[in-house]
């Protein structure tokens, strides 16, 4: 049965929320187990023996608010706009970032239940404050991903709690599925992460009963992927084997992924694809089982379902 919570304090609710999380420097839940950083499924990053670097290299992308000298630092707007900042080693804020994934900027924001999903992009001012729209689609508890690379530095996911007052109905985790609907498309999923293990994930995308041949390019690619831990909302993103134009990816109906989630658990899927000129988002829960690769306990997820099911429908972008 769903639960029903008034939310309350000031619209963001950030002063609490941010001095904690500021203050520990992480935001983690305590069942889930300590591993190493990745970023777009890649290798973990790497650090010189301090204490500190020792605890961030076995920390999920998306926990800490403060990482490497750089810090989320969320700032007040007007109503309807979300913005924030980077801090810098310097203690200023960052004016400079590297493209990727053809923009300097990835904001990414779910609720703490991961029934609402949205990934922007936010404009950046003179003063190195990022402005967008507000993504954050009605009350709840949210948390704000800035997935970014500052000009010399590494690439970063920083995270923030943030929350949005009002009458609250919890939502819980759909069932795992193989199939979900979006837009009028049907994208299936074929494959299961492995905690650990580098896992194939392959998205089949389809419209009235026909594959999707003539996929469209988005942010250089034609799938877009973000995987999210239920509980501590610990942030995987990855895309595709294989890029637009390089003489050997097609432009669906498949487009598949090379993910290696941090652990085992329960996993909310978010397929980012664009198809007649926009993007549509397909969503899936997904169990890496920890008993398939010998691992340890999953950190606050249910039990994998017997039955595939259609999952939610897609949420929109900006």
């Amino acid at each position: 049965m769903n639960t029903v919570t008034r939310l309350g304090g000031f619209a963001l609710g950030l002063a609490a929320v941010f001095g904690a999380a500021y203050g520990i420097g992480r935001v983690v839940d305590p069942a889930a187990p300590a591993v190493q950083s990745r970023h777009d499924g890649g290798a973990a990053h790497t650090s010189g023996p301090t204490a500190h670097d020792e605890v961030t290299d076995r920390v999920p992308g998306g926990l800490l608010v403060s990482d490497r000298g750089y810090t989320l630092v969320p700032v007040a707007a007007p109503a309807g706009e979300f913005a924030f900042r980077i801090g810098g080693p310097d203690g200023r804020p960052v004016t400079r970032y590297d493209v990727a994934h053809d923009k300097r900027m990835h904001l990414i924001v779910a609720r703490r239940d991961l029934s609402g999903f949205r990934h922007v992009h936010p404009d950046l001012a003179p003063d190195g404050t990022w402005r967008v729209d507000t993504p954050l689609a009605g009350p709840g508890q949210w948390r704000a991903f800035a997935d970014f690379a500052p000009t010399g530095g590494e690439p970063l996911i920083l995270g923030v709690d943030v929350t949005v007052p009002g009458e609250l109905t919890e939502r819980p985790l759909p069932a795992p599925a193989t199939s979900t609907t979006v837009d009028g498309y049907t994208v299936t999923l074929a494959g299961t992460p492995q905690p650990g293990r580098t896992s194939p994930l392959t998205l089949t995308v389809s419209r009235d009963g026909q594959p999707v041949t003539d996929l469209e390019p988005y942010l250089g690619a034609y799938g877009h992927l973000v995987a999210l831990r239920r509980g501590d909302l610990a942030y995987l993103h990855v895309h595709p084997d294989g890029t637009p134009g390089d003489g050997r990816t097609r432009p669906g109906p498949e487009v598949t992924f090379l993910a290696e989630v941090p652990s085992a658990g329960s996993y909310r899927l978010y397929l980012d694809f664009r198809h007649g000129g926009r993007v549509h988002t397909a969503e899936f829960t997904v169990v890496a089982d920890a008993a398939a690769t010998g691992g340890g306990p999953t950190p606050g997820g249910p039990s994998p379902s017997g039955s595939a099911e259609h999952g939610t429908p897609g949420h929109g972008h900006n």
